[in-house]
């Protein structure tokens, strides 16, 4: 085996056999495989992709790359994964939705990629808050508190962690192939008994157009039921943040307003409909509609925000998170007011441009080893559709520095139609596929 002679089979358009894909998975998790290997890998792939049965024998390496997990809980064993997109905080409302209602969750999650914020980089804004837990705290947390939110340890899917790291930053983000393999071999080292996968489409997705959103969904199924995980994708729209917020911390206290049934809308809206096609399947409802249900009820009782809280300190974060969390997130230095630069109604955000106007604001990364800052972003996002006038605030800069303020200030207006009519807003789901 030579990783020069894959990575030119892969770049003449060859898909490597099982054996070559898992000796390349092993190299990566042993470091036998350089930086320079693995990214040339990933750049191959982009370009020329894999096959349906290389796809699979690459998430496969990548689950066996290191150890796999099996649970012996009193109820199912499930998880929900996003394919990322802005404002998109729904693991932190729907973990312990799901655990309210019985389901175990042993959530393994990813940082941000791209111009799409990261799960754990939003729960790392809690001052404390540890997501590198041991095997051990893993465990004791998902079985005392019914969810645990946590970064992949070095023993899961090492492949992949290698891997991930190197698409962020030379721009092979947006492969159908390696994000399959990336989802679905963390996911399947995880033991999981039942999936829900929420696929975004729209300007704020990383699969921005329908068709490539849908194939990435079949994409995702198809290869997690030939391991035996019973999976289900929702297509779900990011043409809009799904939460009037960017960046971490403010998306960590948006997931709390709607815990603490403050604020519900989008966010909760898609929380409640993966939540219920999940605890459908896993036999925890009747119906997705009696799953929803349920959801809905554990977020406006309160009982999904006291799992929450137990959660956080279980993690390391302080005691009494739920009830007090506006005491512990981080603030900004600096907040300054977009306004509207002329009437009208907000008919298109280009997604993309205010995910990466967080990134330059430091609240993601710019190359591997850049430092987050949890406090900055955008807040108090307008809705798409909704109708101003010339000087309204239609949302708010957090950031450390002025000159980094008026920076993303000319980015966030650049990223921000405003037309004479009101747009047709686009259903936050288009399309459930099962199989």
């Amino acid at each position: 085996m030579d990783a020069r002679a894959i990575i030119a089979a892969l770049r003449s358009g060859e898909t490597p056999s099982a054996r070559e894909l898992a000796w390349f998975a092993r190299g990566l998790s042993d470091q036998s495989v350089s930086d320079a290997q693995a990214g040339a890998f990933a750049m191959a792939v982009c370009l020329n992709g894999l096959t349906p049965q290389g796809r699979s024998d690459l998430t496969l390496a990548m689950r066996d790359s290191g150890e796999r997990l099996s649970w012996d809980l009193s109820g199912p064993v499930v998880d929900k994964h996003s394919t990322g997109g802005i404002g998109d905080c729904v693991s932190l409302v729907l973990a312990p939705a799901l655990a309210a209602c019985g389901a175990y969750v042993p959530m393994i999650s990813g940082r941000g990629l791209g111009h799409t914020g990261g799960t754990l980089d939003k729960l790392e804004a809690i001052p404390g808050l540890r997501v590198d837990l041991d095997e051990a705290q893993f465990r004791k947390t998902v079985a005392e508190t019914g969810a645990a939110i946590v970064s992949a340890s070095a023993n899961i899917a090492p492949a992949d962690k290698r891997l991930y790291a190197v698409r962020d930053v030379t721009a092979t983000v947006e492969s159908l192939d390696l994000i399959t393999a990336s989802i679905l071999s963390k996911k399947l080292a995880a033991g999981l008994e039942h999936l829900v996968l929420d696929v975004k489409t729209g300007s704020g997705a990383l699969m921005k157009s329908s068709k490539k959103a849908r194939d990435l969904a079949v994409s995702l199924v198809q290869t997690a039921r030939l391991a035996g995980c019973p999976t289900t994708a929702i297509i779900s729209d990011m043409s809009a943040p799904l939460a009037p917020a960017l960046g971490n911390a403010l998306e960590v206290a948006e997931v709390m307003r709607v815990l603490s049934g403050e604020r519900g809308g989008a966010l909760l809206e898609l929380s409640s409909a993966l939540g219920g096609v999940l605890l459908e399947n896993a036999g925890l409802a009747k119906s997705i509609d009696d799953g929803v249900a349920q959801i809905l009820n554990a977020v406006t009782s309160g009982w999904a925000a006291e799992v929450f809280g137990r959660m956080i300190y279980a993690q390391g974060g302080p005691v009494k998170f739920a009830e007090s969390w506006q005491r512990f997130l981080p603030e900004a230095s600096v907040i300054w007011e977009v306004k509207a630069p002329s009437s009208g109604y907000i008919s298109a955000f280009d997604g993309e441009a205010l995910g990466l106007a967080v990134i330059g604001l430091g609240g993601g990364r710019q190359v591997e080893s850049d430092i987050v800052n949890p406090a900055v972003g955008l807040s108090d996002v307008a809705e798409l559709g909704a109708k101003i006038v010339a000087g309204q605030p239609i949302m708010r800069i957090h950031a450390a520095r002025e000159d980094a303020a008026d920076q993303a200030m000319q980015q966030v207006l650049g990223a921000i139609t405003i037309g004479d009519t009101a747009p047709e807003r686009p259903p936050l789901i288009h399309e459930r596929i099962e199989a």
